[in-house]
């Protein structure tokens, strides 16, 4: 009998895990292609299934950095899961994320990030919506006003420090927004075709970019980055001054918090509230270390029952403690029922914790159990934020 090695890959493996990424993604590479992606390959940063020495599934894990209430989190992003047909739907995914889920909790990474081609699939293994985006689908008659406005707006900028001081700022008011470095960048945001244009305040300091393409006049805004109303509005005017070119402006992954079909002159443009990534927590315990909650008034201790049964290390019941200062933690508790406590499942807990939902909405729908007492004092503790993620991986 034949036995499943699930392990990173060598160097060696370049060509048999890019023939399955090829396959069930539905690409191919040229040549030139092929040997640059030869060079950037990461084998560690792969995992596969492999049996009797075949490559029967992959995916990998890359070491990311995540902003949560402006703190910069450990962050493992998942992407790139692919298996060859015939051997789909044989467990080898569900060993996979088992066994990266261990090395991410001994590699000290609280938390993982992934896209899913199926929410209901990643949720079975405690992986949940991170955040709703909104899409915009504007004509270009109801285009946002041109406005005059102090400073300049410079075509083609595409020094990685210049736009990454404007991402930061913009991007620490997010939970979830990745913490880009300089490879990031480069493979993962300025490795397509596209325009961008910065907006340079009076004094010359850059304030605010867009990321867009035309095809088939339409415009298309992949990222949108302001630091204040002067900067959106000068953004506004240069991207509004393609409307000879353009029958419509189509703006993608908005963050749920942005308002600007209301301060337009006619707000009734198409949008679409589409959800946008998962994350989870991958050690409770961990993540809790690491959170700034809310400081309380006096010392808080909540009873909390975790249920996660594929990464059993959270699983059971904890004490959460909070002192006055925010800081969190989590320790083992022997609490037998629920009759006092509250019960949720791994995803609950992340999406309440990363701000996504708030457990009053949990309560009232059924994934958070407990009393309203118990579900409003851990409301209390948890900063009121918006979720968004900028980037794919």
């Amino acid at each position: 009998m034949s036995l499943l090695e699930i392990r990173q890959l060598t160097a060696q493996e370049y060509d048999v895990s890019l023939a399955l990424a090829e396959y069930a993604f539905q690409y191919k590479l040229s040549p030139e292609e092929r040997e640059k992606g030869r060079e950037r390959f990461i084998p560690e940063r792969i995992w596969g299934v492999f049996e009797n020495g075949e490559l029967l599934a992959r995916l990998g894990l890359l070491p990311f950095q995540t902003y949560l209430q402006g703190k910069a989190f450990r962050m493992g992003g998942i992407g790139g899961v692919s298996t060859w047909p015939e051997k789909r739907r044989s467990g080898l995914v569900s060993g996979l994320l088992s066994r990266v889920l261990v090395h991410m909790k001994e590699q000290g990474c609280s938390l993982s990030f992934l896209h899913p081609f199926s929410i209901s699939f990643y949720r079975k293994f405690g992986w949940e919506v991170l955040s709703d985006c909104k899409k915009y689908t504007i004509s270009s008659e109801k285009f946002p006003a041109k406005t005059k406005v102090v400073g300049s707006v410079k075509r083609d900028v595409k020094d990685i420090i210049l736009l990454d001081q404007i991402y930061q700022t913009f991007a620490q008011k997010y939970n979830g927004a990745l913490v880009r470095d300089s490879a990031w960048w480069e493979r993962g945001v300025l490795n397509k075709e596209i325009y961008s244009a910065v907006y340079f305040s009076e004094a010359g300091e850059p304030e605010g970019y867009t990321f867009y393409n035309i095809q088939n006049r339409e415009l298309l805004v992949e990222e949108f980055i302001f630091l204040n109303k002067t900067a959106h509005q000068a953004l506004w005017t240069f991207l509004a001054n393609h409307d000879s070119m353009v029958n419509q402006a189509v703006v993608n992954r908005v963050p749920a918090d942005d308002i600007l079909p209301f301060m337009l002159q006619d707000p009734r443009c198409k949008q679409e509230y589409i959800p946008n990534g998962m994350a989870r927590i991958v050690d409770a315990s961990a993540f809790v270390r690491e959170y700034p909650f809310q400081a309380p008034a006096a010392h808080v201790r909540i009873n909390i029952n975790i249920e996660d049964s594929f990464a059993p290390w959270n699983d059971g019941w904890w004490s959460l403690d909070v002192s006055t200062d925010g800081t969190g933690r989590l320790v083992k508790s022997e609490q037998g029922t629920s009759s006092s406590g509250l019960v949720c499942d791994i995803n609950t807990l992340t999406a309440m914790l990363i701000g996504y939902k708030r457990p009053k909405e949990m309560l009232t729908c059924g994934r958070l159990h407990g009393s309203e007492a118990e579900a409003t004092a851990l409301e209390q503790l948890i900063p009121r934020s918006t979720t968004a993620l900028f980037d794919f991986f």
